[in-house]
């Protein structure tokens, strides 16, 4: 432990009556950080702001704002385009609530629209606006009100028609609002503000999509004659000004710097403690993370303190909540066992609202959530947060610690690691976690699968011109894709939508769902999207659903539908998949010493061939089972690398290199997917990776670590820019392991299809090493 000059606060208490007594190495705590309390710095209210909206705030509570909310006001008040990219519990939402109620007070014909990714933070942040009782009478009030796809149609005709400020998400602005916009020209005529929460979550494809949603909602309103200005809220951020400014075509202006105070927060990095057995090639194996997690926040919920567990998946949340019911039972905690539940997206409206509502007063001590919590949902009175796992950015980790302690007392954050080699690096290298700096948001809005469909909504909602391809859609790549549209036609005024059908854009990437239905009855139990199917939904499979196990009789890809049946197994499965990759052309590279770092086009060929049964509360492999499933193609971007005659030369004789090369490859390729998060911000299950002693395209030893969506997402061309980073952190994490000859904290990959075979951990080291040495 290091870094603590707290006395002893509650956090430091609690974590000291739970670790071991005794040996100090024994003891699951890495490091440990108290961050002080931090007081803050009030200003006046500007001196345009509404009275009747001042007058609001106070009866809340808040007698002067903070510098910071001024500061971001001042720029959407004057009509300059901005992002607030300011630490959770900063009160972001004042910074943008001020100029748009404060307008939508003052033109009693203005009106604004408000976008979240989730409709939990839509649904929380209108309840919040409606609080405030600014202005709730007369034809001419604001009528703040939701229109997303919980609100049923007679309100979505009340909503377009009466609302001055409507709360919604991309997906239905994309798919209902802008493909109507002659029933909302009035709307479009007189929106002033257009607010968009939460924009640190819009990366990758499903950012790459929204960027082109807000350049459509651009040109609608400049249709209709009006230019509204553009706030952006966001977690912290690297460069928030810049992703900003891709995501909407603007030039917006950055609010950084926070006046806010909070309370003393205690951080504990945690790796949970080696068990005695043994997994696949003798490797040792960790008490999994999930148990950990529910041991913890029975822990934690017994000493009086409201937790919330994130975790990353539907299953771990009901894995989580079940176990730590049962400990709390076991302890004899019967009534709080009954106070921790799951959190997860596929619950039905009520049911979400309902567990909000436990959080907010009381009745609930303690819940696993997946990110659908981590958004600025706001739940008073969290003492503490658990992050089962790395939730696959710095960003997020941050913005999951500030759940807790939002009312500025004292809190206890705690970053409980998987067996993962980036997990593994973050809690044995704490300068990642509290001295790096926050990712960059990486988008691909040139993605020709991705400007295929917005282009063709585009041209359905008005013909695109030549400016607007150039000016908004971007410039030849966006030709080169209209010209290969069926539905599309040129014409002396620009590009026009001919066909009969509605197109549609799946801006979240899914490709559509699979059904999963009951087998004895018939019963629809949710949904899974297409596209993860083959590796969650295969026959056989276990699934999850508040807190009842199903497993997988059948799953057909081709009606889409997966049939299950109740049941309570000892385990849980793992998908096995197995990948070919074929090089299609080289977008950049760079000739090293050792051979060449590309950029590169290729087609990724995936089939799930098995699955593993592991052991629930060890994650030890039971047994292997085969499947047959048909196999799916990618075409993608990745970052390749090779090796020339000369460097496998430098790795002794024909005969060792032989022996040596493919294991080391292998084991390089898992523990560098593992590390791309810390550079980019993707998830490892964003991406895939190939290794080959011998490659047909390149005729080489080749690396290939690709973007696991059609055309790319950005992360490959990332790694690409920062591979001297990348790969020095992948060696960082391997050489620090302390197992002997690899485990899932370094080189295995709980997805390999090769059964992590073979794998030489001192192999990787070599090439790694070299490698590094010629991009330094």
């Amino acid at each position: 432990m290091s870094d603590v000059t707290s006395s002893e606060s509650w956090p430091m208490g609690l974590l000291r009556s739970l670790l071991p007594i005794g040996d100090a190495d024994q003891s699951p705590v890495t490091h440990l950080k108290v961050l002080p309390p931090i007081p803050g710095e009030t200003v006046d209210w500007p001196t345009w702001a509404a009275p009747t909206l001042v007058a609001a705030y106070a009866r809340l509570g808040i007698e002067r704002p903070w510098k910071h909310q001024v500061i971001a006001a001042e720029h959407a008040w004057r009509g300059e385009s901005l992002v607030i990219a300011t630490g959770t519990a900063t009160g972001k939402s004042l910074g943008y609530q001020l100029p748009v109620l404060s307008g939508l007070l003052h033109d009693r014909r203005a009106k604004a629209l408000y976008l979240s990714p989730t409709k939990a933070l839509g649904h929380d942040q209108l309840r919040a606006v409606e609080a405030l009782e600014v202005d709730p009478g007369g034809n001419d009030g604001i009528r703040p009100a939701p229109y997303d796809g919980d609100t049923v149609p007679d309100e979505r005709d009340w909503a377009r028609e009466h609302s001055r400020w409507l709360f919604s998400n991309p997906d239905m602005l994309s798919r209902s609002i802008l493909p109507q916009h002659a029933y909302w020209h009035m709307y479009f005529r007189r929106l002033r503000y257009v607010v968009i929460d939460e924009c640190h979550i819009y990366r990758g494809i499903f950012g790459s999509h929204i960027a082109h949603v807000l350049r459509r909602l651009r040109r609608i309103c400049a249709k209709y004659g009006s230019e509204p200005t553009f706030v952006l809220a966001s977690a912290t951020a690297r460069d928030p000004g810049e992703i900003a400014s891709e995501l909407t075509g603007l030039a917006c202006a950055e609010v950084t710097a926070s006046q806010a105070p909070h309370g003393e927060r205690t951080i504990a990095l945690w790796e949970p403690p080696l068990t005695e057995l043994t997994g696949e090639h003798g490797a040792p194996i960790r008490r999994s993370a999930p148990t950990e997690s529910a041991r913890l926040l029975a822990d934690v919920v017994i000493a009086g303190k409201r937790t919330l567990a994130f975790v990353l998946s539907r299953r771990s949340a009901e894995i989580v909540t079940l176990q730590a019911q049962e400990h709390l039972r076991e302890a004899g905690a019967h009534e709080l066992a009954a106070q921790v539940a799951a959190y997860r997206a596929g619950y039905l409206p009520a049911e979400r609202r309902a567990l909000e509502n436990g959080l907010n007063d009381g009745t609930l001590c303690g819940a696993a959530a997946t990110t659908a919590l981590e958004l600025g949902i706001d739940i008073a009175g969290l003492d503490a947060v658990l992050v089962s796992g790395f939730p696959g950015t710095l960003a997020s980790l941050w913005q999951q610690f500030g759940r807790a302690g939002r009312r500025q007392q004292e809190s206890l954050a705690v970053f409980i690691a998987r067996d993962d080699p980036l997990d593994t690096f973050l809690v044995h290298n704490p300068e990642a976690v509290f001295d790096r700096p926050i990712e960059s948001t990486v988008i691909d809005p040139t993605n020709p699968y991705v400007l295929s469909p917005q282009l063709s909504c585009a041209a359905y909602e008005l013909p695109i011109t030549e400016a607007e391809v150039d000016d908004l859609f971007g410039g030849d790549a966006a030709r080169q894709v209209l010209a290969g549209l069926d539905g599309v036609r040129r014409r002396p005024t620009g590009w026009f939508w001919v066909a009969q059908e509605r197109p549609i854009a799946d801006i979240r990437g899914s490709g559509g769902t699979v059904a999963l239905i009951e087998s004895a009855t018939g019963r629809l139990l949710g949904t899974v999207d297409t596209g993860a199917a083959p590796s969650t939904a295969f026959p056989g499979a276990v699934y999850l659903h508040r807190g009842e196990t199903w497993l997988v009789d059948d799953l057909d890809l081709e009606d889409r539908v997966a049939m299950l049946h109740a049941d309570n197994p000892s385990y849980s499965t793992y998908a096995q998949q197995q990948t070919d990759i074929r090089l299609l052309g080289v977008r950049r590279s760079v000739e090293l010493t050792t051979g060449t770092l590309g950029f590169v086009d290729v087609e990724v060929s995936n089939q799930v061939v098995s699955y593993q049964r592991r052991k629930i509360t060890t994650n030890e492999v039971i047994d292997q089972i085969p499947l047959d499933l048909p196999a799916q193609e990618l075409r993608t971007k990745a970052v390749m690398w090779t090796l020339n005659a000369e460097t496998l030369d430098r790795f002794g004789t024909a005969e060792e290199v032989a022996s040596l090369l493919p294991g080391a490859l292998h084991a390089a390729e898992h523990a560098s997917i593992g590390l791309l998060p810390l550079i980019a911000t993707c998830d490892r299950w964003d991406i895939g990776g190939v290794s080959t002693a011998l490659h047909a395209d390149t005729g080489l030893p080749s690396v290939f670590v690709y973007d696991g969506h059609p055309g790319g997402a950005g992360f490959a061309e990332r790694a690409y820019e920062r591979a001297a980073e990348w790969l020095g952190a992948t060696l960082s994490a391997i050489e620090s392991c302390e197992c002997a000859s690899g485990c899932p904290s370094c080189i295995q990959s709980p997805k390999c299809g090769n059964g992590n075979d073979p794998l030489d951990k001192g192999g990787a080291v070599t090439v790694l090493r070299t490698l590094t040495a010629a991009l330094s």
